[in-house]
This record gives structure tokens, C-alpha cells and sequence, in this order.
């Protein structure tokens, strides 16, 4: 049986992340309530989650408190205690909001600082899938918090960075020197300057290509002096070109769940290719990208077009424990690429698609797969 503390700690993560309710200890608080049927423990989680000033500023999706504290409620009434007033007056208040289709979902990071983002009620809006924080996201950044090395003092680009997730954490507890989100999606864009902006970040002036008006001089000033230096930039990986990314200067590219539909692999990799030369003086950068696989094939898809390209690749093993979410899927992995300067790169796999990066193809079986494991 877990100790109060502990378990209502393990609510408040999963709570704030509006992780589906299946997925919290209700066995071990059910056990709890069986041995100490006071309100002690109720309360303490009630004040954790939905009482917890970052719900109350930054609240989950209504109908998802009102579920959670439904479910409170019935755990507290299967001891046959007393009602709980704070209980019932908290889903009064609950009942009496409006519902909204954006949300807030916060992410505890280990160092004790947490990532806030907006993010949609659904997993396909605007007519993309990046709108919303995937498992191999937190994966991702699970073990780059782990790894910090990797990252301190050194320039990150994040390929397909969404709305943000990984990036910003790594931003808060890896110390890069300068770190470049980018995607391709008009609505992704915005949507990810505004979460930036909402961690406490400010873009470089000017660096936020085709979404961000000019910054005041008071802000402009602030990115001056902040470290990270952050960038957003618009890159899609079909039609970048090799001035574009010989700007960038990464010493380290990361990406999570990029390559779930075959049609966007070729498409990533030609972005990979151009990379090869962009790192400082001329080296590769390192490479890592998390994948949850729902597909063995495209996974093995995206392996053989990695050979076919030159890139190597390899496994890193897994991490034995969670630090931001135990009940993560398990089928992530995370493969480490070794890119290699190629001479006349510019002409191989030349690509014609349109907008590949975060393109949603809605018939697609992989995309149809990704969508079903999310609900």
C-alpha cells in the first residue's frame, strides 16, 4: 500500500497532465481509504489536482475534472463515510463552467519545474495531429532530462516540434545554448510561439519566420540576455532548401514521432541529408528520434530508408524507470542516427510532396493507428 504522500504525488502528475483516468492508482486509493476511511487522504488529493493553483490557472478540459472528481466522489462513498462537502462544492463549481475546446496540461519535470501548454481537445484539429503532445514527446524528454550532457551548452534543433513539449523541457532542464523549434503547420506554428511565450521563454527578435510580429524593444532586450537563445522556424521538409538549413548550425537534432506514416519518411530523411553539413564546422550533428511503434512495418520502413540513405543507426537501450510518467507506452524507442557529409547531396531524394511535415493523411492506416492508440 502506498503512503498518502506518495499516492496523492501520483494523482497530482497525472491530474495536471490529463493522462486518462484509467491510467491512475484507484486500486491502491481504494485500499487506502479501506485502512484510514477519514478524509485526510480525499482532501490532500483534492488539494493536489483540482484545488492545485496550476489547475486553477491553467484548468484541464472541463468535462475531465468533472469526471475525476466524479470518480473521487464514489471512492469516498464506497467507505460509507460522511459526505465531503469540499468534494460535492467543488464539482458544483465545476458543473457551472462552460466547456471550451482548448485546454491547459502541465508536466512535472523531475528538476521541480514544470512545462504548461495549450493544447486541443482533439487529436486531429486544423487538419493536423500536432496540436497535441504525443507519448513519444515525453519519452523523448524523459531522456534528455536523463542525458543533459547531451544538451548542455550546445545548439538543439527540433524537427516536427508540435506544440512544444520536449523542446521547452529540455530548454528547462538541460541548459542548451541555443535551441530552434521548427515545424511546418500554420496553426502548430502559432500555437507553439504562444506555449513558448506561456513558459516564461522570449524568441529572438525576428526569429520566429512568417508567425511572430516584431517583439517590443523590452522584450527584445530580454532575449538578448536569456539563456536559451530560442528560435521558432518554419521548415518543411519537402521543400527546404540547403541555404535554409546551412543557417541553423546544430550540434544536436531531435525529433519524436515523425515517421508514423509512410508517406513522410522519404520526405524526412532528404531534411536529415541536408543536415549533414549543417552542424558546427561542417560536422553531422547528433541525432536522436523517439518513435512509438504502432506499425512494425513503417518502423522497419524507416530503418531500410536509413540504410538505403548511408545513415546509420542505432538503438539506445531504454531507461529502467519513469521520471515524468510511468504509465508512458512502452513501445517507444528512441534510435540515434549517424549522419554522414554526402557531395552532391542537394540532388538526392528530391522530393515534390506538399507540406509533408505534420501532413495528416485521414485515410491512412498508420495515421488511423496513432489515433486509436491515443484514446
Amino acid at each position: 500500500m502506498a503512503e498518502p504522500g506518495q499516492l496523492g504525488s501520483r494523482f497530482q502528475r497525472r491530474f495536471l497532465a490529463a493522462r486518462p483516468l484509467r491510467a491512475f492508482p484507484w486500486a491502491e486509493l481504494e485500499q487506502n481509504l479501506r485502512a484510514a476511511p477519514g478524509p485526510s487522504l480525499l482532501l490532500d488529493i483534492l488539494l493536489q489536482t483540482v484545488l492545485h493553483p496550476l489547475c486553477v490557472k491553467y484548468p484541464p478540459p472541463t468535462k475531465y475534472r468533472r469526471c475525476f472528481l466524479t470518480e473521487l466522489i464514489k471512492k469516498h462513498e464506497a467507505t460509507g463515510a460522511e459526505p465531503l462537502d469540499e468534494l460535492y462544492d467543488t464539482l458544483a463549481g465545476v458543473l457551472n463552467e462552460e466547456e471550451s475546446t482548448c485546454c491547459y496540461k502541465t508536466y512535472l519535470l523531475p528538476t521541480g519545474e514544470c512545462v504548461t501548454l495549450a493544447e486541443s481537445m482533439a487529436a486531429i484539429s486544423g487538419g493536423t495531429t500536432g496540436l497535441v503532445t504525443w507519448d513519444a514527446a515525453l519519452h523523448l524528454a524523459e531522456w534528455a532530462v536523463e542525458h543533459s550532457a547531451v544538451f548542455s551548452n550546445r545548439t538543439v534543433l527540433e524537427l516536427g516540434s508540435g506544440i512544444g513539449f520536449t523542446g521547452i523541457a529540455i530548454c528547462k532542464a538541460c541548459h542548451p545554448k541555443r535551441f530552434i523549434f521548427s515545424d511546418c503547420h500554420p496553426r502548430v506554428l502559432q500555437e507553439l510561439a504562444e506555449n513558448i511565450r506561456l513558459n516564461g521563454f522570449v524568441l529572438e527578435p525576428g526569429a520566429a519566420h512568417h508567425i511572430q510580429t516584431e517583439p517590443h524593444s523590452r522584450e527584445a532586450e530580454m532575449a538578448k540576455h536569456q539563456n536559451p537563445a530560442l528560435a521558432v522556424a518554419e521548415l518543411d521538409w519537402g521543400s527546404v532548401t540547403e541555404t535554409q538549413v546551412s543557417d541553423l548550425h546544430p550540434d544536436v537534432v531531435i525529433a519524436a514521432d515523425v515517421v508514423y506514416d509512410p508517406e513522410i519518411i522519404l520526405a524526412f530523411i532528404s531534411m536529415l541529408q541536408k543536415l549533414s553539413t549543417s552542424g558546427a564546422d561542417g560536422k553531422p550533428p547528433e541525432v536522436y528520434i523517439a518513435s512509438t511503434i504502432r506499425n512494425p512495418d513503417t518502423y522497419h520502413l524507416f530503418q531500410a530508408e536509413l540504410d538505403k540513405a548511408g545513415i546509420g543507426w542505432q538503438v539506445i537501450p531504454a531507461h529502467g524507470h519513469r521520471i515524468l510518467l510511468d504509465d508512458v507506452q512502452p513501445n517507444v524507442n528512441i534510435l540515434q542516427l549517424f549522419l554522414q557529409p554526402q557531395v552532391g547531396q542537394s540532388e538526392t531524394f528530391q522530393t515534390n510532396w506538399s507540406n509533408p511535415c505534420n501532413k495528416i493523411i485521414l485515410n491512412s492506416p498508420s495515421t488511423q493507428e496513432r489515433l486509436q492508440a491515443s484514446q
